[in-house]
């Protein structure tokens, strides 16, 4: 954490480590050596294609890469047959593609998949990218809010009753304030602190500072979340380029290694749920911490999806940074803040900087800035003005559904 010694980092596996399994098959590092953003916030011109194309084209920019050494490509939430539609609008003809889908983890979880196809050789770089004019569209009434993902399959036994994902996110809060006296003013925290963070962010699309108390006195959504517990609506993309070992001579900046990953997946049904104050995360971020060979306390700084306050805090539980039950503690006393003892959500995250529908590819992008040191007045540093080391990005996808970590290191 900022200000401390870094535990020891062993790193990503070398060239010549092999992975059980693989019967000596050596396996490649994996870097990300390319992010950036799409023009984010209130865009009403261009199209989700056009947003795509704008990530993808400042991502490979940012690499210093040809477009020729892509073979590998991932999307999701956009096209009859994402990726292929995508790729064929950005002109690339993949050899390896992913499009999995599970709501805002999707992200996390691709990353984790083009990892281990690098890694194992069936891709040498594999661009993930997004982009959705969320709010654009319904400003424009091409489309309306959703109240839910449709009545097929499991849903249908809940969708009749009125649930709203906001509702599953509320009661699943509600829960933990029950069972262990979370209160609503350590869940507007967290709102606060995201604000606070945004103001370093000149993309965010809110900057002003809030307080417990506007938090606590806004219209009421789905008790207990006021209007600020939850995410904004807006408009956005964002690509990342990850890219084998070999390549990363050629790239125009320091590559950040991905050092460890874990995927998770829970329920569908909220009645199949065990615990709703347990989130998949709990899974996903000790698969992630295990095979990094590391502990919450070598990360430096987290992003962690926030659609909802409740899932900032429930989270930092489950990877660990607390112990169950604690997380209201936690965040009330001002860690998360980009000065202190763990920053989250660096950027403003999906409460106040932006959030345009599976926001998990922009943890990615602000993780690599921060390690790479080009987060501006919003950057990361130690006591004695060092860079972090090590970064965490988790994405929660449906309601509290899937989960998918990556941990991420300039080591």
């Amino acid at each position: 954490m900022p200000g401390t010694t870094p535990g020891p980092l062993r790193g990503p596996a070398s060239a010549s480590d092999t992975s059980p399994g693989t019967a000596g098959t050596p396996r490649r590092r994996v870097a990300v050596v390319g992010v950036a953003l799409s023009d984010c916030g209130r865009v009403d011109g261009p199209t989700p294609y056009a947003l795509h194309a704008q990530a993808a084209r400042r991502a490979l920019a940012d690499s210093g890469l040809d477009r020729s050494v892509i073979d590998g490509f991932a999307s999701a939430g956009l096209g009859t047959l994402a990726p292929a539609e995508v790729a064929e609008y950005l002109g690339l003809r993949p050899t390896w593609v992913d499009s999995t889908s599970v709501g805002g983890s999707t992200w996390e979880v691709m990353a984790a998949h083009a990892a281990d196809a690098i890694a194992a050789g069936h891709a040498r770089a594999v661009l993930l990218v997004y982009g959705s004019t969320a709010r654009a569209d319904i400003k424009a009434r091409r489309r309306t809010s959703n109240l839910s993902f449709g009545a097929r399959g499991p849903l249908q036994f809940e969708v009749p009753y009125g649930h709203t994902l906001i509702s599953k996110y509320a009661m699943a809060a509600r829960r933990h304030m029950h069972e262990y006296g979370t209160t609503l003013e350590q869940l507007a925290s967290v709102a606060v602190q995201a604000r606070a963070n945004a103001a370093g962010n000149p993309d965010a699309m809110f900057r002003e500072p809030i307080t417990v108390e506007e938090v606590l006195s806004g219209e009421m959504i789905a008790d207990p979340f006021t209007k600020l517990h939850c995410c904004i609506r807006s408009d956005g993309g964002c690509a990342v380029l990850l890219a084998a070992e070999d390549l990363v001579a050629d790239t125009a900046k320091a590559p950040v290694w991905v050092l460890g990953s874990g995927t998770s997946v829970s329920h569908t049904t909220m009645s199949e749920w065990e615990d709703f104050t347990v989130s998949p995360a709990a899974v996903s971020g000790r698969l992630a911490f295990e095979r990094a060979g590391l502990t919450p306390a070598d990360v430096d700084l987290a992003e962690i999806y926030d659609a909802f306050t409740y899932m900032t805090l429930v989270t930092l539980e489950d990877l660990g940074f607390c112990a169950k039950g604690e997380g209201g503690a936690f965040v009330d006393e001002g860690r998360l803040l980009r000065d202190g003892e763990l920053p989250v959500n660096t950027d403003g995250g999906g409460l106040s900087a932006c959030h345009p529908g599976m926001r998990g590819l922009f943890l990615l992008v602000e993780a690599v800035r921060q390690l790479r040191g080009e987060a501006g007045a919003g950057q990361v540093t130690g006591a004695d003005g060092r860079l972090p080391e090590v970064a965490l990005a988790s994405g929660t996808g449906g309601w509290f559904c899937s989960s998918g970590t990556v941990i991420l290191g300039r080591g």
